[in-house]
């Protein structure tokens, strides 16, 4: 691949064009290798970088945290575990058996002969299989309603201390994590079935005494690395991001050809992030092939984990696909062949389109001519806006960088039109210098 710089041999008694001073060639080697060696490192710190932003603004940060786990409380997989967990604790308070044997003795206390009592007794399976069976029925309709919803927020608000708990080992809350399980307390959602239940006519219902009945939502035997990862991440996660940035432009500068550097640094970057994508996919696979006992919900411990991560993968993909545009754009303002060719096209292009405008009384002025004087600081000043306003973005998607793209683009596309028509218009006035 060619690029934009003259050659890097030097001429005689100078440096290399486009290289820094210091022109002996052990500088030059010395420059050479911290400049690789830094791109190395800068392309192994974007994936890292990515995973602290994650760390700070979605796990440690309780208003994201809950932003991002509500949508749960609609998701299927977490309602038939929630209706699940929650019939189960109800039924452990219901036994159908005792109360029939009670009903049986009493009436039998009343007159009712042996055989009628008997047979009333035995109708305690049939009373645990429909007390059973409208627990699940009003356990499912309140685990679709609004109710529920606002419930999981709650209980994940309140909860966020023990989510740091289990990642930093400090605090506590309605999540416990015990060995390496994290479990959510669902007593208060059973609470809330047992008033419908009475509501809706089941009395036995009202005998369900408060009950602390846990849902398991992760369990890992590697809970106390994960807590030592997390604290170092928490630890360089203000200045990773920065420091990884500086690191890689220190070392495109120093490269000898910088923009076949860049080009590298930004491809480099997006593999070693589409590395860490595609590890997260058979991280995944694992833990969801290797699910304990406790878990009792497949669909709901892969749909926690997609949701937790969900962040995290936008951000790889989003790096990668900026990777890739960056790198593409840098190629193409080289001045290889192919580079030099699609610019000549353009060019041709908005002339044609200038020319025509002026047959027909277009004209720029002042504005076409400036324009094709400055129109490399130009392309510089945009370039550094649209930098700026993607590091300033929050939380930028591939489709911001697409959005970015498509305005510098028609950016680019009015410059080249304003600079043609400036060309037109000193041809048109026999401006010697006419370019």
């Amino acid at each position: 691949m060619n690029d934009a710089e003259p050659s890097s041999v030097p001429p005689p008694g100078g440096t290399a064009p486009g290289h820094p001073k210091g022109g002996s060639r052990a500088g030059r080697i010395a420059m050479s290798t911290v400049s690789a060696i830094l791109i190395t490192l800068t392309c192994i710190l974007v994936p890292v970088s990515l995973l602290t932003v994650w760390v700070h603004d979605i796990v440690l940060d309780t208003d994201r945290y809950v932003s991002t786990v509500a949508p749960l409380a609609s998701d299927p997989a977490i309602e038939a575990a929630a209706a699940n967990r929650i019939t189960e604790a109800v039924d452990v308070r219901v036994d159908g058996a005792e109360i029939t044997s009670d009903v049986a003795a009493w009436l039998q206390a009343q007159g009712l002969p042996p055989r009628a009592a008997a047979a009333v007794k035995s109708l305690g399976p049939q009373l645990e299989s429909a007390i059973q069976g409208a627990v699940s029925k009003v356990a499912t309709r309140f685990v679709e309603g609004d109710r529920f919803e606002a419930l999981w927020t709650e209980a994940n608000r309140a909860a966020h201390n023990a989510v740091v708990h289990a990642l930093t080992g400090e605090g506590r809350g309605a999540v416990e994590v015990s060995e390496g399980t994290v479990t959510l307390d669902v007593g208060a959602a059973v609470e809330r079935v047992k008033q419908d239940l009475v509501e809706a006519g089941i009395s036995p219902a009202e005998k369900i005494p408060d009950v602390d009945k846990q849902m398991v939502l992760f369990q890992s035997d590697k809970l106390a690395k994960i807590r030592g990862a997390v604290d170092l991440l928490d630890t360089v996660g203000n200045w990773l991001p920065v420091i990884t940035v500086v690191l890689g432009a220190i070392g495109v500068f120093l490269a000898r050809r910088r923009r076949r550097a860049l080009v590298t640094t930004m491809l480099c970057a997006a593999f070693a992030c589409l590395v860490v994508a595609i590890g997260l996919v058979i991280a995944r696979q694992y833990y969801l092939d290797h699910l304990p006992a406790q878990v009792q919900s497949e669909d709901a411990a892969a749909a926690i984990f997609d949701t937790l991560l969900r962040f995290l993968r936008v951000s790889l993909r989003t790096a990668i696909v900026l990777g890739v545009v960056v790198a593409i754009g840098a190629y193409l303002s080289g001045a290889g062949r192919m580079p030099r060719a699609l610019r000549g096209c353009a060019d041709r292009t908005a002339d044609s389109a200038a020319r025509w405008g002026d047959t027909h009384g277009v004209h720029t002025g002042r504005v076409g001519t400036w324009t094709d004087a400055h129109r490399r600081w130009l392309i510089l000043g945009v370039l550094l806006v649209l930098a700026l306003a993607f590091a300033l973005w929050n939380h930028p998607t591939v489709l911001t960088v697409l959005l970015l793209v498509l305005i510098l683009l028609v950016v680019l596309a009015v410059l080249a039109l304003l600079a043609a028509t400036g060309r037109v218009g000193k041809a048109a006035a026999g401006h010697p210098d006419e370019r």
